[in-house]
């Protein structure tokens, strides 16, 4: 075996040495897949932007239209609790109910409901995206208020040890003080007025990129990570 092959046995055996206990790999990257679909499936699967809005965008809400009402996490939210959430309020308001009643449910109910006539997905995407979707919803949420405190928004994490993994994992992508690339606003910034969102894109990675997902390492690292660049420039 190659020095090359034997240091890619080498990494994937340590990742794996993290992975929860409960979930296999392929359960893993499964639910890690399902959260960026969750985040933006179009994108995932490279279909067709939807133009027009969704049909079951509240009429309400006149703050957005197009394909960001086709996204998952615009009516559930990133922290999963819809109106209850972080979307109780502001330019993603929608009075939908998020999905923590679906944790440790049976992936059919959720397959089963995006394929309804409410949510219209059916034929849309493939069966393998539905159950990687499905397993993150079911398999896949964090307790989002005891790793992020909402009213501060801060994480309860470990900074300094978030700094080691952001130096050796992100920066190579996102410059040590989280400033690239350019045609994205400082992590410092996001991670303050959005934390929610960068944990979730922090465990599972960003949609059609080339962004590690951390799931498979204990949540905490990642938590870790979001409390560092929480210390990061906002501008």
């Amino acid at each position: 075996m190659s020095i090359k092959g034997l240091t890619g046995l080498l990494i994937a055996a340590a990742i794996m040495s993290f992975a929860p206990a409960s979930f296999a790999a392929d359960d893993v990257a499964s639910i890690a897949r399902g959260g960026r679909l969750y985040d933006k499936w179009f994108k995932v699967i490279g279909a067709p932007k939807p133009a027009e809005t969704h049909p079951a965008w509240p009429s309400s809400n006149t703050a957005k239209k197009g394909n960001t009402t086709h996204r998952c996490k615009s009516c559930h939210g990133w922290d999963m609790m819809g109106k209850d959430g972080a979307y109780a309020s502001g330019s993603y308001k929608t009075g939908i109910p998020g999905l923590k009643q679906m944790a440790g449910k049976s992936n059919d109910k959720v397959i089963a409901a995006l394929k309804d006539s409410t949510h219209g997905f059916g034929g849309k995407m493939s069966e393998q995206d539905f159950t990687d979707l499905a397993n993150f919803v079911t398999k896949g949420q964090i307790d989002i208020d005891a790793v992020i405190e909402r009213k501060s928004k801060k994480a309860q994490g470990d900074s300094a040890a978030g700094g080691r993994y952001y130096q050796t994992v992100c920066a190579g992508c996102h410059g040590e003080t989280g400033l690239e690339p350019k045609d994205m606003p400082p992590l410092g910034k996001l991670a303050n007025k959005n934390p929610w969102e960068i944990i979730q894109k922090t465990l599972n990675g960003q949609p059609d990129e080339p962004m590690p997902a951390m799931r498979a390492f204990d949540l905490q690292v990642s938590v870790d990570i979001l409390s560092y660049l929480q210390t990061l420039p906002k501008e």
